[in-house]
């Protein structure tokens, strides 16, 4: 079942991060449930490492810093 709305919201996606939704929005989960949100800008979760599916938790951004740590410390090996 759709809801109507009366503005399609605006979807913005962000490298190596989530995607970005303006306006309030409806997200139908895998399992059928619906989970709406009303803030003015959402961020739904692209990486899956988020605990609060299936907004983003910015758990994307600890991936990002553990690999350039592993980065720069093999580099200082070399």
């Amino acid at each position: 079942m759709r809801e109507t709305v009366s503005d399609p919201p605006d979807i913005v996606f962000v490298d190596e991060g989530p995607l970005l939704v303006r306006g309030p929005v409806v997200v139908e989960m895998p399992d059928g449930r619906r989970v709406r949100s009303e803030r003015p800008v959402s961020a739904l979760c692209l990486c899956r490492r988020t605990r609060r599916p299936p907004f983003c938790d910015t758990s994307h951004r600890r991936k990002v810093r553990d690999e350039r740590v592993r980065d720069e410390g093999e580099a200082g090996r070399a």
